[in-house]
């Protein structure tokens, strides 16, 4: 295997660079999915029927936690690689660590926002709004969870490995994965929270 040792370790080897193609071809496709969420929920965000719309629904403070958390999570995730990057394993374990407690509060503050709803009488069945607004904050919410699962696993291989080209270059593709769930809630606080409390 040949190895450029004037790349970062995460790309030093032909398939470490083909992974991280591949990974950037499946963000791809998630981007095909979330734009078509988007597309439906703009389509039904008016279809509220009997149910409540997005104004007596929204609360601009949990948003505001919510979007603390997970964007100070992107932060942190960028620390971890930084640091990955200079060979300091213990302050990338602290970084990566840290974009995961993030993440966590990130969850469990939406869940309690759903239960609100839920208990507001606004559920997946009460109106086109509401069933549109669960499937894409829901969407986001498992892919949150599921990078959660990820970075554990990730973090007992490194604590087991250290930095290797394999570890080196999950952590930088976990980091594209982070930033891009960053990137999709953006889009939902601006198009969804901001103008539904509009």
């Amino acid at each position: 295997m040949k190895l450029d040792n004037t790349l970062p370790m995460e790309y030093r080897s032909e398939e470490n660079s083909n992974r991280i193609l591949g990974f950037w071809l499946f963000l791809g496709a998630e981007i095909v999915l979330f734009s078509t969420l988007f597309a439906v929920y703009l389509t039904l965000w008016t279809r509220t029927g009997s149910g409540p719309d997005a104004k007596e629904i929204f609360e601009i403070g949990p948003v505001l936690i919510e979007t603390f958390l997970l964007l100070t999570s992107s932060f942190t995730c960028g620390l971890a690689v930084h640091s990955m990057r200079l060979g300091l394993k213990k302050p990338s374990m602290v970084f990566f660590g840290i974009t995961l407690l993030l993440g966590l509060g990130f969850l469990g503050v939406e869940i309690m926002e759903f239960v609100t709803y839920v208990n507001e009488g606004a559920t997946l069945q009460t109106s086109a709004f509401l069933s549109s607004l669960f499937v894409l904050l829901g969407t986001h919410g498992l892919h949150v969870l599921m990078g959660l699962l990820w970075g554990g696993g990730l973090m007992l291989q490194i604590r087991r490995e250290g930095y290797t080209l394999e570890t080196s270059n999950k952590s930088f593709i976990f980091s594209l994965y982070w930033h891009f769930l960053d990137v999709v809630w953006i889009f939902i606080f601006s198009f969804v929270y901001l103008k539904g409390l509009m």
